[in-house]
């Protein structure tokens, strides 16, 4: 008896009472949400007794809504314009980057992303397993962690690269050549905690510096195999039609950016129910950085390419998921690609399910965030006013709850 008051008494309880709930669905008025200790314990009317103690948190004017999920990012990276990648690889210590990525971390969770899919530490290592472990800790702040630790290229393809061939340079990516190879560094990444596995299925290495097809059909299969025996999956960053095309056969989850899709391209994604994470807001960012003034000037190729690819997409009924490249431009402005996909043809509402319900399922986490549901983890946050109508109220975070901790 002693010993059952005592765990009822130590239990935490907080109720929630916004305007209005979006539930990783729809939008709801008249809810409340009861949070027990790290778990969502109640949704709906309230038609239920407060467990004595509970602490109440008015939220008027406000949007609850499940804490946002980045897709596609890079905690170790910052801005092209503050430092370009090729420099960040050879130049930056991996204990300033570590440092970075801290920072990095906290600006995310309090911009209200709660998970980040982070895919890849661009020659960190696997610096991230003990960045996610030490969020995990509570030793710093940041976002659930759903790491890749390095991806993985074809030997020659990717960079860092020297004018002189005599000198080999330390690479952003693991390098195999061959099957076999693939499979081992595969395992290799596995045992260091990767959670996921990233290949390149293509990569600006052609003779003029063209995006071609790296990884055969065969070696992709094989991952997806080797990978999928673990319970994970495999992500492949394509952007070209052959690229794309042998990823999605093989059974990969995601195509991240997908710049070059065609309308036959995303016709097989949506009949393999493979899903584009677009990353509209990297591109935009790069093109930005090399001078084109947005707004002012006329959209350079790359950003017309990227809105008829993307509108090819949609319209093939591709899901579509949330994530930006958030480490080409700054950690914290993650809703600059919720903002982008709303100004390239999405409503506001199915951006939202992206960045929240959709990631999750996408991801393999629907049983544990992406709602607010009985039994998920308390991942929550508010903002003012309605981003179901202007998704530009996401960026007004006036609650963030991770694990059932209140951090804003």
């Amino acid at each position: 008896m002693a010993l059952s008051s005592l765990s009822q008494s130590a239990d935490k309880y907080i109720l929630l009472k916004p305007d209005r709930v979006f539930d990783g669905n729809d939008i709801h008025t008249g809810w409340v949400v009861l949070i027990k200790n790290n778990k969502i314990e109640q949704t709906g009317s309230m038609d239920f007794k407060l467990p004595a103690g509970t602490k109440i948190i008015e939220l008027k004017g406000q949007t609850l809504l499940p804490g946002l999920i980045e897709g596609h990012s890079h905690l170790f990276l910052h801005p092209y314009n503050e430092t370009n990648w090729d420099d960040q690889v050879l130049k930056e210590s991996r204990a300033e980057r570590t440092a970075r990525a801290v920072n990095h971390a906290k600006a995310t969770l309090m911009a209200g992303f709660t998970t980040v899919r982070d895919l890849g530490t661009e020659g960190a290592m696997y610096d991230d397993a003990g960045l996610k472990k030490a969020i995990e800790k509570g030793i710093i702040p940041g976002p659930r962690m759903i790491i890749a630790t390095r991806a993985i290229v074809v030997k020659g393809t990717y960079g860092p690269k020297s004018e002189n061939p005599e000198i080999n340079l330390p690479q952003g990516a693991a390098e195999v050549s061959g099957i076999e190879e693939l499979k081992k560094e595969i395992l290799e990444e596995i045992g260091k905690g990767a959670d996921l596995i990233k290949l390149y299925a293509d990569y600006r290495w052609g003779k003029n510096g063209e995006a071609k097809p790296t990884f055969s059909q065969a070696e992709i299969e094989m991952a997806v195999k080797t990978t999928k025996i673990s319970g994970r999956l495999v992500v492949a960053h394509a952007a070209t039609p052959e690229g794309m095309i042998r990823a999605i056969n093989a059974g990969v989850s995601t195509i991240e950016h997908g710049d070059n899709g065609t309308e036959e391209v995303f016709k097989l994604m949506k009949e393999k129910n493979v899903a584009l994470c677009p990353t509209l807001a990297a591109g935009d960012a790069i093109s930005q950085y090399r001078g084109w003034k947005k707004g002012i000037d006329p959209d350079p190729e790359r950003i017309t390419n990227k809105k008829n690819s993307f509108a090819l997409a949609l319209k093939a009924g591709v899901t579509i998921c949330m994530g930006g490249d958030v480490g080409v431009y700054s950690h914290g402005d993650n809703a600059r690609e919720m903002e982008m996909m709303v100004e390239y043809g999405m409503k506001p509402l199915d951006v939202l399910r992206s960045s929240t319900s959709v990631n999750a399922d996408v991801f393999g986490y629907a049983n544990k965030i992406g709602r607010i549901k009985n039994g998920l983890l308390a991942d929550l946050i508010a903002v003012e006013n309605d981003p179901s109508i202007n998704i530009k109220a996401i960026r007004n975070i006036k609650l963030v709850i991770k694990d059932g901790i209140v951090y804003k």
